[in-house]
Formats: structure tokens, C-alpha cells, sequence
């Protein structure tokens, strides 16, 4: 019998699940006494009781920021023009309605299912495979959803917060919901020769690249106007967490990551769902 090889697109899921143990194994923050509620409510309140590993993680991830991701966005900005990139990223995005259908008819979401399949089927067609956004004007905006908001929709809890590297902010329900979209995603088990791997492979990383580039502005202003851009950066994306699960806002339906990976939209965006 020959050994079972893992899928060449969940290889990478490796190194964030490892680092998601090690977090979870790590010493925590110090609990305020009882004595004192203020910063008892407070610690309760960032739900982030594995703080110091995660600052930790943090800077490794600015590190690699600074060495490679952000240079690549610089650079896939300069080199290619807006229309390319926005071509680019509603492929990517239609490429992502499957998941999104699924999700919506998991949560019970029979209008916003037909509202997903109906734009799959236009963009894919009168919009060249996903290249134009054409649905909108039908009527059907896009609006995004993932396993994570389905666990959180059907009961289960975020757990601590976590920060991993290249993945970003991320928590036990929503990291595990990102390895069911992954694995349920048709697309992931499309292997078998090199063409279609490195064809799933480019989409990976310009959906990294898109994002990143997509964040040059925000993350800068987000910098340069906090006295912890780690603090701010944990508020943002659990306040957006918490309006994508109650499906408010305006939509989005960018297929990034919880940090510059693959999952849920991007952290800064003003209209999360």
C-alpha cells in the first residue's frame, strides 16, 4: 500500500496549527486578583490571556512583513495597473462562492444562499469567469461568510484570542474554521498534475498579495496613530468578527485571510460583511 502523502495546498496549514499549539501550551497573562474588577473586567474583556506569546508572535510577524510580504505588495502595486488588480481579486473572490453558499445554507441563510449562487452563476458567466463584477448591478451585493461564523452561529465559542504569523489575529473557532473551508473547498482537491498545482498555488499567493496591498494605507495609519498598534490591531479584528457573525455592515467578499493568509476579510475594512 503506498503512504498516504498530505494534499500539497494543506501542507502549509502545518506550521499555523504547530504554532496555534504552541500558543495554547504557552504561559499565560498574569490574571488580575478579584480585588481589583476594573482590570479583572478589562482582562475579560480583550479575551487575550496568552498576551505575552502572542506580542511575541506579533513582532515575528512584522519582521516578515517588513523583509518580504509587504515589498511583494509594494511591488505587485507598482507592476500592475488597478483594473488588473481588481480583475484579479473579483476572480478570486467568485472562486470563493462555494464556500460562501455553503456557509450561508449551513447557518439557515436561504435568501443570501440564492443571493450567492445567483452571483456565482452571473459572474462567472456575463463576467468572464469572475473577471467583472457584474452582480451587483443585478441586484445580488456580495457579502462574505466562513465555518468560523458558522460555529459562532451555531453556538460554539471564539476561545482566546491568537496571533499567528503571516495568518495574523485569529481564535480556536475561527483557525478551525478556516481548515473546514479549506478542506471542503472543491478547488483544494483539484491535484494531480503540476500545472493545476502551481495554478492553486499562484491563487493562494496573489490572494496574500491582494490583501496586502489592499492594506498598505490602513495598517501605516493604524501604526502611526496608536500607541499600540498590537492592542488596536486585536480590537479591530474582534469588533469585525463580532459584525460579520450578526451579519452587519456593508459586504465584502475578499478572499484573504485572518491576517494576510486564507479565511475570513480583511481586519481594517470599514464594511466587514
Amino acid at each position: 500500500m503506498r503512504p498516504t502523502r498530505l494534499k500539497p495546498l494543506l501542507r502549509p496549514l502545518l506550521l499555523p496549527l504547530f504554532l496555534a499549539g504552541l500558543i495554547a501550551l504557552a504561559g499565560c497573562a498574569t490574571r488580575p486578583p478579584a480585588s481589583d474588577p476594573e482590570a479583572l473586567a478589562e482582562f475579560r474583556e480583550t479575551n487575550d490571556p496568552m498576551e505575552p506569546l502572542n506580542r511575541a508572535m506579533y513582532q515575528v510577524n512584522e519582521a516578515l512583513d517588513v523583509l518580504a510580504i509587504r515589498p511583494a505588495a509594494e511591488a505587485y502595486r507598482i507592476f500592475l495597473p488597478p483594473e488588473a488588480r481588481t480583475g484579479i481579486r473579483n476572480v478570486i473572490s467568485n472562486l470563493r462562492s462555494p464556500i460562501i453558499a455553503l456557509n450561508d445554507a449551513l447557518q439557515g441563510e436561504g435568501q443570501r444562499f440564492g443571493t450567492t449562487i445567483g452571483r456565482f452563476l452571473l459572474n462567472s458567466t456575463l463576467g468572464v469567469g469572475g473577471i467583472f463584477e457584474v452582480a451587483t448591478s443585478f441586484g445580488l451585493p456580495p457579502h462574505s461568510e466562513d465555518f468560523g461564523q458558522t460555529l459562532a452561529v451555531r453556538g460554539a465559542v471564539e476561545g482566546p484570542y491568537m496571533f499567528l504569523p503571516v495568518l495574523g489575529p485569529s481564535n480556536p473557532r475561527d483557525l478551525f474554521g478556516a481548515g473546514i473551508d479549506l478542506a471542503l473547498n472543491p478547488l483544494t482537491w483539484l491535484t494531480g498534475n503540476e500545472v493545476v498545482n502551481a495554478a492553486l498555488y499562484a491563487r493562494t499567493g496573489l490572494g496574500i498579495l491582494d490583501t496586502r496591498e489592499s492594506l498598505l494605507e490602513p495598517l501605516d495609519a493604524l501604526k502611526q496613530g496608536s500607541l499600540d498598534p498590537y492592542a488596536s490591531l486585536r480590537a479591530a479584528y474582534r469588533q469585525r468578527r463580532a459584525a460579520e457573525i450578526a451579519n452587519e455592515g456593508g459586504a465584502t467578499q475578499r478572499d484573504v485571510g485572518t491576517g494576510f493568509g486564507v479565511g475570513p476579510g480583511p481586519l481594517l475594512e470599514n464594511s466587514p460583511d
